[in-house]
């Protein structure tokens, strides 16, 4: 019974770390609100819903760092599986650029940089609008 309770405090142990973990490492990589959540309702300080943003500063091999709205440069590994999009076209990690925008969506690392699994480029030409400045709307819900 012994060996049975120390199986069971090993694994809850480790579901806690990599909880605990996954959250510090969520919150580095994708920019999470500053103070944490339930703190700040106005929106202007909540991570985008649909991954990282930001515009390609350096590309080095099978690795690029954006930098994104708020200025931080994030580290961005890209492997065989990573999708990359332009509209419907397939493209390859070759046929990135310099100041490319984009939204990344992937996995945080424990060191805070993501594994990318979609990255999405945006067209300069055809950008969707800014979403809308929730102070405005303070209020009126």
């Amino acid at each position: 019974m012994l060996l049975i309770f120390q199986l069971g405090v090993f694994v809850g142990f480790n579901k806690a770390k990599f909880s605990f973990g996954w959250g510090d490492n969520y919150h580095k990589t994708f920019g999470g609100p500053r103070d944490g959540f339930l703190r700040d309702f106005e929106g202007k300080d909540f991570a985008g819903g649909h991954g990282t943003p930001g515009a390609i500063i350096k590309i080095d091999n099978n690795q690029i760092i954006i930098k994104d709205p708020r200025g931080m440069e994030k580290n961005v590994s890209i492997t065989d599986k990573t999708v990359i999009k332009k509209g419907m076209a397939d493209l390859k990690l070759g046929d990135l650029k310099i100041e490319d925008r984009l939204v990344i969506i992937g996995s945080p690392r424990d060191d805070g940089s993501i594994d990318a699994q979609l990255i999405r480029i945006f067209d300069p030409n055809n950008m969707p609008p800014p979403p809308p400045d929730m102070l405005k709307f303070k209020g009126r819900f």
